[in-house]
Parts: structure tokens; sequence; C-alpha cells
């Protein structure tokens, strides 16, 4: 089983690396952004086909070393095969 895992500041807290993606896409014309905000997606095979068992281990891993729970916030998603990247 597949996992991608979505970590993001909280609401709330200060994120200097989304104010500058903000003023950069203002500075290319991009005026209508009103905010943004950056975090970091990660990719894990599991080596479980159970969902429960999967699950279980996501959250022990992002609260424990993914994610830092005071000042992030995560979800993740579960796939059966392989994940897809690239573009679009």
């Amino acid at each position: 089983m597949k996992a991608k895992v979505t970590i993001r500041l909280k609401s709330g807290v200060l994120d200097p690396q989304g104010a500058a993606v903000r003023a950069a896409l203002t500075s290319l014309g991009f005026t209508a952004v009103g905010d943004a905000r950056v975090g970091k997606v990660i990719e894990l095979d599991l080596g479980t086909e159970d969902r429960e068992e999967a699950q279980r281990m996501l959250d022990q891993m992002c609260t424990r070393l993914l994610a830092n729970p005071v000042m992030e916030e995560y979800k993740f998603e579960l796939q059966e095969g392989q994940l897809q990247g690239g573009q679009g």
C-alpha cells in the first residue's frame, strides 16, 4: 500500500516561505493571490495491504517524526499500487 502524507503549518502559524512565494507571484503579475502557504508532501511505500494497520502506522510516523504537532497539521491518503508523479 502506498501513502501520500501532506504536512503544512497550522493556520495562525507564521509562514515565511509562503509570504516569499506570495511576494514573488505578485511581482510576476499574479496580484489576485491573497495568501500562500508552503508545506511538504512525503510519499511512502508501507509494505502492508491492511488499511487499518497502514493508518495506525501513518499516525505514529506523523506524530513521532514527520510532523511537529505543535506547529503543523497533517493528512494522508492511502492508495493501492504505485503513486503517480509528474506535472499536472
